[in-house]
């Protein structure tokens, strides 16, 4: 069967081929009803762009695609420079993109990927196995982190996200502290329901402390949101564990514009520990973030070159007590 060409995409999609160019090279100037029609169409023919199809014919391009939910802040960041140490060594360059929850243009990314690339990380925390299925490259090895996609043969590397949570949770009992306010992650991300639910497993089990969850989203703007919203309504409470760092530092500045201080009046723990947070002073979950780039990087270029199974590793965790909560 012969490969599909953009014009069998344009046809399918009934559009015509500058608007499906468009979408590939990923202009705004396009319509959201276009940019749906062209990617299904695209996925059910399984086209790969031309400059792709070139490349299949290359047996190495020494290039590797890093998709993540986003190029910006301090966390992202970190795993790109971890995984930049690793590339810079083994002779590999790394073309990034972002998959934004939401869009269509992070998922043409992934497609696009096949015969660009001889490997791909792919940070997708907000996709289910069966989109995730849908949307990675056929034929292009995959470490997929932090992303729960089990049964579909890839590498995989995780946060060990409960036994950070637990550790928060117990350390905030011990400190004698008894309201506690969670603020979580995005709802649907993988990483930010792992966190809540062991949270409140610790918290739950004693029935003389009472939690409050509060919904954030990762952003710096939606922990502070969230500790004005309770201050103004009135609510009580001594503790704050933030699903990371930069909505606990938001949680900061909403305390502080209350007159509240940490750890006198209220503890707060966050979770990842970006530099900023070194700086700060913010008690949180040391990730080792850029560790965790690293581990991939290593894992996957050496599935490139000398083959293996997939397999599954966790990225250890350990609270850092600094001085927004003390000492217990």
């Amino acid at each position: 069967m012969p490969e599909a060409t953009i014009r069998d995409v344009a046809r399918r999609a009934e559009v015509s081929v500058a608007s499906v160019s468009r979408v590939l090279n990923g202009f705004d100037k396009v319509s959201e009803n276009v940019r749906t029609r062209v990617d299904e169409a695209i996925s059910a023919l399984g086209y790969v762009p031309h400059a792709a199809a070139r490349s299949l014919s290359i047996s190495r391009t020494h290039s590797i695609g890093v998709v993540l939910p986003d190029l910006h802040g301090e966390f992202f960041s970190e795993i790109v420079r971890g995984m930049e140490t690793v590339a810079s060594e083994r002779g590999y360059l790394l073309l990034l993109s972002s998959l934004h929850p939401g869009t269509t243009l992070g998922t043409s990314a992934l497609r696009a990927l096949r015969g660009r690339v001889d490997a791909a990380v792919v940070m997708a925390p907000h996709l289910d196995q069966e989109e995730l299925k849908a949307t990675l490259p056929p034929g292009v090895p995959v470490v997929l982190l932090n992303t729960r996609a089990g049964g579909h043969g890839h590498l995989s590397l995780t946060i060990d996200n409960a036994s950070g949570a637990r550790a928060a949770a117990e350390h905030l009992l011990a400190l004698g502290r008894r309201r506690f306010v969670h603020i979580a992650g995005p709802a649907g991300n993988a990483d930010a329901a792992e966190r809540a639910d062991a949270f409140a497993a610790v918290v739950s089990a004693r029935n003389d402390v009472l939690l409050e969850t509060v919904q954030g989203d990762f952003k710096e703007e939606s922990g502070e949101a969230a500790v004005a919203a309770l201050i103004a309504a009135g609510h009580r409470f001594d503790a704050i564990f933030a699903a990371n760092d930069n909505m606990a530092i938001g949680a900061l500045q909403a305390l502080r514009a209350a007159g509240l201080s940490a750890p006198r009046d209220v503890a707060v723990i966050g979770f990842d520990d970006i530099p900023l947070s070194r700086h700060l002073g913010l008690s949180t979950v040391r990730v080792r973030i850029a560790d965790l780039g690293h581990r991939a990087l290593i894992a996957l270029i050496d599935a490139i070159e000398n083959g293996a199974d997939p397999f599954h590793m966790v990225h250890p965790v350990e609270l850092v007590v600094r001085d927004t909560t003390g000492i217990a």
